[in-house]
């Protein structure tokens, strides 16, 4: 398996301010990769420095087994950029947008067409073709921006937010497409807010934290990492203070959380963790509702290892 991208050493200061610190990370040919990290973590000023679009102060960025340089245009003719910030022409129609963005990596006309058309019903945009994007329902914009990030065929995609702000069935035919682009071939780099997408997609995650890769793997293999290994919801109504102490205290318990009327136990370790709780309730002639007990998620994950919420 070829290596398509590696970052090594890489510092970027803006002032006293330290965005990258020696930061290091691998990408490997045909993985759906995530990258992870609270806002002002380094996210994109990783993924700007990756394209060369920002100088950076010290290390080195190979693609394709290359230097990447600002001038390295074989190389960024293999790249498609779907950013979170929709950018198309707003007087262009959908076909225009989608002809003037392949335009810019393929020259033959004969072929550049061939390459649109293949765009256009990648992305279900046939009936739009001669729609202005202020026409466009927000779902169908955000397809129209993938579109033109990968009608000239890129080997490596870069997708930044690409589902923020659409309804359900545009999110899935996007999500659909990013898997379909991935086993036609592609390399894909994904960053979300979502962390369901991220569970769905990635088949490697990168969590950044002030300006470094603190952590890296499978979600199976960064799930190991934490110290969470189940967590139990209950519905229950009119538990009070004295109960959520005396559960404080069960054995392997690590928080306990009670907000409108449900119950919510993480537990390190332990066995029969589920029985203990309903046994307790029981005991306190307290009735509950729905019961759900499940393995950490990947929230969990970057809750304990960075100590903070994903949009904080």
């Amino acid at each position: 398996m070829s290596v398509v991208v590696n970052v090594e050493n890489l510092v970027k200061r803006y002032k006293e301010l330290v965005a990258l610190d020696h930061f290091n990370l691998t990408i490997n040919e045909g993985e759906i990769f995530g990258l992870l990290g609270p806002n002002g973590s380094g996210k994109t000023t990783t993924i700007n420095c990756i394209l060369s679009l920002l100088q950076y102060d010290k290390g080195t960025i190979k693609v394709f087994g290359e230097e990447m340089k600002p001038n390295s245009y074989h190389i960024k003719n293999k790249i498609g950029v779907v950013m979170q910030n929709v950018a198309v022409f707003d007087t262009f129609t959908v076909y225009e947008n989608i002809d003037y963005f392949c335009g810019l990596y393929i020259k033959d006309k004969t072929y550049r067409k061939q390459c649109v058309d293949e765009a256009i019903e990648f992305t279900g945009l046939n009936e739009y073709v001669k729609f202005v994007p202020k026409k466009l329902s927000g779902g169908l914009l955000r397809r129209l921006n993938i579109a033109c990030g990968i009608a000239h065929k890129p080997k490596l995609i870069f997708f930044d937010e690409p589902t923020v702000a659409v309804d359900p069935q545009s999110r899935n035919r996007i999500l659909e497409g990013i898997e379909q682009l991935n086993r036609d071939g592609a390399t894909i780099i994904y960053t979300s807010h979502y962390m369901e997408e991220v569970e769905q997609l990635c088949s490697r995650i990168a969590i950044m934290d002030r300006g470094k890769n603190v952590a890296i793997g499978t979600k199976e293999e960064l799930k190991k990492m934490i110290r969470n290994t189940e967590n139990i919801t209950i519905e229950v109504v009119g538990i009070e203070s004295i109960d959520i102490d005396k559960i404080r205290q069960f054995s392997h318990v690590m928080n306990v959380l009670y907000e409108k009327n449900m119950l919510k136990v993480s537990y390190e370790g332990g066995k029969h963790n589920l029985v203990r709780v309903l046994d307790y309730l029981q005991s306190r002639q307290l009735s509950f509702g729905r019961v759900y007990t499940e393995m950490p998620t990947l929230n969990d994950v970057f809750l304990e290892i960075t100590g903070t919420a994903l949009r904080d």
